[in-house]
């Protein structure tokens, strides 16, 4: 059986096996979670809604499998075609996409009727684009204009499509760029001129948005959700409030699936505060312990793939992609503890969700194709070393 695994599921077997653990830990928490939705969209059909979530976890699986098939160098020149196809569909989502809540960041796919929300296909484009720049452009680093501008201009252009509608996944993205952009060399002065600049132009883009409010309807959500962060309103902060109260009630112990009462008070257990849910069902020994060393498992070995890569656009990429699934799971969590304001991001392959769940599957299986091509050049080397010891001999 273990040959079999080996023998088609190439790369990091560890995580495969965190991926695995992830899924089917998702599979039951949504299950016992989505009973309110289930009641309120179609009359309490639950398997509905397993169902479609299984889907998506199974195609998202696939897709993990074709990926980590493919060679990573060709990740380099699909993201010059990547970074602008993003671009055009963020473009597009803002014009004539679904608004729902004062944001638009959804296209309904046609055929399968399925909202694909288009910010997670340009974070994977983005972040592959940065790498392949900080490579093409590694001894020009040292001049901010003709080395540093040039990456910069991309990741301003994308994370400023994905703010009017959704300022968190535009923060996450730009921190996981920021942090590649160090890891790749570029020198500290630069990088806090860059973050100045960021800085003063989101300021300034308040500023506006408080005279012009038509401009940035989402402003005033975002300054609601600063302001109110463990401001002690019980009224403002339902969401946190709630989330509390289910946490408390889980205690360190495991009660099991199925016990949760929150599923019928909790806004959004089964997406947006399904680790609350978790702890609640689970406790906070076996269910956030567990959650928290999976997503820590998963970034040290992304760190052990990055550093086995040979070529800088791999290692690059791999530090790129690990680092925003990482960072959008703590996050998921921080908001779950009353650590961090409200965003709205999912736990990477845990939460229900949509084409979420594919493109985060999409990141795993191009930071497993690396670690592919990584292990079966280590294999090589390895064999050539042995064949020149017994040649010497």
């Amino acid at each position: 059986m273990r040959n079999i695994v080996a023998k088609y599921l190439k790369g990091d077997q560890v995580i495969w096996m965190v991926c695995l653990i992830l899924g089917m830990i998702s599979i039951v928490a949504v299950y016992s979670s989505i009973s309110s939705l289930a009641y309120k969209y179609t009359g309490g059909n639950t398997l509905y809604y397993l169902f479609k979530h299984g889907f998506m976890l199974v195609s998202g699986f696939a897709i993990i499998y074709l990926v980590h098939r493919i060679n990573y160098k060709y990740f380099s020149r699909l993201a010059q075609i990547g970074i602008w196809l993003a671009a055009a569909l963020l473009i597009f989502t803002l014009l004539l996409g679904v608004n729902i809540n004062e944001a638009s960041r959804w296209i309904k796919i046609p055929v399968i009727n399925q909202n694909f929300q288009t910010s997670d296909f340009a974070k994977v484009a983005l972040i592959a684009y940065v790498a392949r720049m900080l490579v093409v452009n590694k001894e020009k680093l040292s001049s901010f204009k003709e080395g540093v501008l040039p990456i910069m201009i991309p990741i301003a252009l994308i994370c400023g499509l994905i703010l009017p509608a959704n300022f968190s996944t535009a923060a996450l993205l730009f921190g996981a760029c920021f942090i590649l952009l160090f890891v790749g060399g570029v020198y500290i002065r630069h990088l806090l001129l860059v973050m100045g600049i960021a800085v003063a132009g989101f300021a300034l883009l308040l500023t506006i948005s408080s005279t012009f409010p038509d401009l940035l309807p989402r402003a005033a959500t975002w300054k609601q959700r600063i302001t109110n962060f463990d401001s002690g309103d019980r009224e403002s902060n339902y969401q946190i409030e709630h989330s509390m109260m289910a946490i408390q009630s889980g205690g360190l112990l495991p009660k099991g699936p199925g016990t949760g009462d929150s599923r019928n008070y909790l806004p959004h257990p089964y997406s947006d505060m399904i680790f609350a849910f978790i702890i609640e069902e689970y406790g906070s020994i076996l269910g956030a312990g567990v959650l928290i060393l999976l997503y820590l498992i998963f970034l040290f070995r992304a760190m052990r793939i990055s550093s086995l890569c040979e070529r800088d656009f791999g290692s690059l990429m791999v530090i790129g992609l690990s680092l925003l699934i990482a960072m959008q799971a703590f996050i998921h969590m921080a908001v779950t503890v009353n650590l961090f304001p409200v965003t709205g991001q999912p736990l990477p392959l845990v939460s229900m969700g949509g084409t979420s769940i594919w493109f985060t599957c999409l990141a795993v299986g191009m930071i497993l194709s690396v670690s592919r091509t990584a292990t079966e050049g280590e294999r090589v080397r390895g064999k050539n070393k042995v064949k020149r010891n017994y040649a010497v001999a």
